[in-house]
């Protein structure tokens, strides 16, 4: 017998869901912990037949939320009709103008126009080309398998638990509103043919249905490392031209993808006599190392400190997001996205005001802070607890680095390119992640931020045929740094916590 269903608005959007259906699975929103409870960031504004608040949800809200009708999503039950909004929904994604890449030689994959798309784990971006090259628009959205938590570890868990074909459908719906949006942008009748999808090894096992057990345990192999063509139709990619193929680049290891692929690819450091780091510093740090025609890599998880989760005021950086902050006139001064009211804090903006409390003295090199919490941007502010959880991660980053350059037999003064990919890394103020230790010192003044370094390698493989042949070269050639067992990790690791 089925349940009975209700009709609820979610984001203004109204839609059908049976009674007794948890907010956090009515609809997507951010729940880092993967909904277990524990994190309190789902906070929703929500009116209408609810369930009651429970003692253990009231813990995670003040009195004045309370009054104000938000709701945790993990929490929250719909019992009939009601309304809810996600308090960062950023509503309809949004399409920017793109331009020519100039460095680039033309030899499409496409006959009519391509799309170049990186699955992220916490954004999908998309970007459309002619056969000119020219970017016609370009589009991004929140990936909706946030909803399964906020890491790939949850998400490969979320899988083991039955959740697979779900996890799928969660991100394959939004490659096609991302296709969608892209073709508001061509010519009447214009359609996309061919597309590049890159991500980590997870993000396209969890694309593909692949089985992710081999993933969630040691020795932490692939299923698949991919390099592969396959059909639109069957990753169920409506959105595209009928009897489009999509091309999934090759990843190197279970934990570097085909986005750390593609941003080599994209840095042109393997093209280059020079001794070369590449970075994309976040959840899982993947780094690369290019020296005398030798490239080493190592991926370090780093933990979701940098997206907010385990910080107490942590959140991703959307709007009223604390996002940068400078020492003026002896005190902190912070801004925030969007020039609005602080309501969190960010990855960049908690880089930033760790590095300007070790200036003030009001942090030690230990990670002591003189008081229990203190203001970043009243009513933001900071614990004891929210640097504990902050140390490991950027030691874990720095470590990386080191580690991998010992195994080379050089140091930092022997780098003398320092790329730092990765939508975080662009955001992030060089000098502080040095002062913090997130980066070795004497990196930040060799640094050049590429971005997103992974669509753009996918826009190279879709514009330029010879392109798959570096691609694999580099999949290929490229020497794994295994860091749980290397002692030289785990000693710089221990050193590393130290501010």
């Amino acid at each position: 017998m089925k349940s009975k269903q209700v009709s609820i608005i979610c984001n203004g959007i109204r839609k059908r869901v049976p009674i007794g259906t948890r907010l956090a699975d009515a609809f997507f929103v951010d729940t880092p912990c993967a909904g277990h409870g524990t994190c309190g960031k789902c906070k929703v504004i929500a009116t209408g037949d609810l369930s009651e608040m429970s003692a253990a949800e009231r813990a995670h809200l003040t009195e004045r939320e309370c009054a104000d009708g938000v709701r945790l999503a993990c929490f929250t039950f719909i019992m009939g009709e009601c309304t809810v909004q996600d308090l960062h929904a950023t509503g309809k994604t949004e399409i920017l103008t793109g331009g020519v890449r100039a460095d680039l030689t033309l030899c499409p994959t496409f006959l009519h126009y391509g799309a170049a798309i990186d699955i992220g784990t916490t954004t999908v971006a998309a970007k459309v080309f002619d056969v000119n090259g020219i970017c016609l628009a370009d589009t991004a959205c929140l990936n909706p398998q946030i909803g399964f938590g906020a890491d790939v570890i949850s998400r490969i868990e979320a899988a083991l638990d039955g959740k697979q074909q779900a996890l799928a459908d969660a991100v394959r719906g939004a490659l096609n509103d991302a296709l969608c949006t892209l073709k508001e942008a061509l010519p009447q009748n214009g359609e996309i043919d061919r597309i590049v999808i890159t991500g980590n090894t997870a993000m396209l096992h969890l694309l593909t249905l692949t089985a992710t057990e081999p993933l969630s345990h040691a020795p932490f192999q692939a299923k698949r490392l991919f390099g592969e063509t396959l059909s639109a139709r069957d990753l169920g990619l409506v959105d595209a031209a009928e009897g489009a193929t999509v091309y999934l680049p090759p990843c190197i290891s279970a934990f570097i993808g085909a986005d750390t692929t593609c941003a080599l690819l994209a840095s042109g450091i393997c093209r280059d006599t020079k001794t070369a780091l590449l970075a994309d510093i976040g959840t899982n740090g993947e780094m690369a190392l290019w020296r005398e025609g030798h490239l080493t890599v190592c991926s370090t998880a780093a933990g979701p400190a940098f997206e907010g989760v385990g910080i107490s005021m942590g959140m991703r950086a959307t709007a009223g997001a604390v996002n940068a902050v400078a020492i003026v006139n002896g005190r902190l001064h912070a801004t925030t996205v969007g020039d609005l009211p602080p309501v969190g804090i960010c990855g960049s903006g908690l880089v930033d005001a760790v590095a300007c409390l070790l200036e003030l003295e009001e942090l030690d090199e230990s990670g002591y802070l003189a008081d229990e919490r203190i203001a970043v941007a009243p009513p933001v502010y900071l614990t004891s607890q929210d640097i504990r959880a902050l140390q490991p991660a950027k030691s874990a980053i720095s470590s990386g680095i080191l580690t991998m350059l010992d195994a080379r037999g050089c140091t930092v003064e022997d780098v003398e390119s320092f790329c730092v990919a990765g939508c975080f890394g662009s955001y992030l103020n060089l000098s502080h992640a040095e002062r913090i230790g997130l980066i070795p010192k004497g990196l930040s003044p060799k640094a050049k931020v590429i971005g997103n370094a992974a669509i753009e390698g996918a826009a190279m493989l879709l514009l330029d045929k010879r392109a798959a042949d570096e691609a694999d070269r580099i999949a290929r050639e490229a020497q794994l740094l295994e860091l749980a067992t290397n002692p030289v990790f785990a000693d710089a690791f221990m050193a590393n916590m130290l501010f």
